[in-house]
């Protein structure tokens, strides 16, 4: 499986769209707000730029997407309105890989500017937005022409699925019981990948450029903690019990793993001190519930399928690229009836790690 060219969110705007099912990520957005807000107040009191270039690495479709552009304009706008100067001309970049959305992206525009003008008034310096298809592993963009560098639930997704040398049996994650060999070789990619992020971005970025990184981890030290793995251990049970129903090869099962690695404080902060770009400016956790999950109206008190929904969206194109399209249906009908039930019983959050950075020199 090349992960370029499966892992994308749901398109469009339908039941099952990323669109409609991604509140979690929403309130995420919402919750390190205040990180976001003070490192690009920072960046823009530091140069007060007459023209400032923002990304968006990973930045999917839908209101989210437009959620972090008008906020992080307003910001500007209010620093720039105290020191009495000219609205910047904003450039800003949207990143995903090839599969996402773009289209939906850009059908939306026109009414986002318009609505993004009234909410700012008088004064707003143009704006300009581009596209830019291709994986946050590689260059994406010419050297030092970023200020502002944003990424939320996005950098947990792996370049590739980890090199096993042992199957992981059963799983389709990194599990409790799977081999220690597995957990190794997840934490070697996530390793490798990090690094190049941030030597990436330190090509793209101007001196002073800043960054702000949000993705799902974990508190414990254990990779394969319940925190951080659960959500996936119940995903592999659905498809565990197809194959137990004969739908589902078990060797299917047992080949097929998420390219993710959900970190914890303590790695973010070994891999950026040792690749050596950036500074740390504040590095921190936040929880959220589960049931935080879609926003179908006529389903809001059904976690499970809120939930069921959410992965859905997320999942599904991997999925597709491993098992029989016409089983999907039934895979995330079993989710949702295992998700409820471990809903009904015990507390479940995600554990969210934000960073945020300032280039060196």
């Amino acid at each position: 499986m090349k992960v370029v060219e499966v892992l994308r969110m749901n398109g469009g705007d339908g039941d099952i769209s990323y669109a409609n099912n991604s509140l979690v990520q929403r309130k995420v957005i919402l919750m390190t707000k205040p990180i976001t807000d003070q490192a690009i107040s920072d960046l823009y009191c530091s140069l007060f730029p007459e023209t400032l270039c923002i990304a968006d690495l990973g930045c999917s479709s839908g209101a989210n997407t437009f959620l972090v552009v008008s906020e992080l304009v307003k910001i500007v706008e209010k620093e720039r309105k105290k020191h009495n100067l000219q609205s910047p001309e904003y450039y800003f970049r949207f990143n995903d890989l090839p599969g996402n959305d773009f289209n939906a992206i850009f059908r939306s525009l026109g009414e986002f500017e318009q609505n993004l003008k009234k909410q700012i008034g008088e004064g707003l310096g143009p704006c300009f937005f581009s596209g830019v298809a291709g994986s946050f592993y590689t260059r994406l963009f010419p050297s030092k022409s970023l200020h502002f560098v944003h990424s939320s639930y996005s950098l947990m997704w792996l370049s590739q699925v980890p090199n096993l040398i042992e199957k992981n049996k059963g799983n389709i994650y990194m599990a409790s019981l799977s081999p220690p060999s597995v957990i190794k070789a997840y934490y070697k990619q996530y390793q490798k990948d990090f690094s190049i992020f941030l030597k990436y971005r330190s090509e793209e970025l101007m001196k002073g450029g800043k960054m702000v990184l949000t993705f799902l981890g974990r508190e414990s030290e254990d990779p394969s903690s319940k925190e951080c793995c659960y959500i996936w251990e119940l995903l592999s049970m659905a498809l565990n019990e197809l194959v137990l129903e004969g739908l589902i090869e078990e060797e299917k099962v047992d080949s097929f793993n998420i390219p993710q690695y959900t970190p914890s404080q303590g790695e973010v902060k070994y891999i950026v001190e040792k690749e050596g770009s950036f500074t740390i400016k504040k590095l921190e956790t936040t929880r959220v519930h589960w049931n935080n999950a879609s926003n179908n109206i006529e389903n809001i008190n059904n976690d499970g399928y809120n939930v069921s929904r959410c992965m859905r969206a997320v999942a599904e194109p991997l999925l597709v690229s491993q098992f029989d399209p016409k089983l999907i249906d039934l895979v995330f009908q079993k989710y949702e009836e295992i998700v409820s039930e471990c809903m009904a019983k015990e507390k479940t959050e995600f554990i969210n790690v934000t960073v945020s950075l300032t280039k060196k020199k």
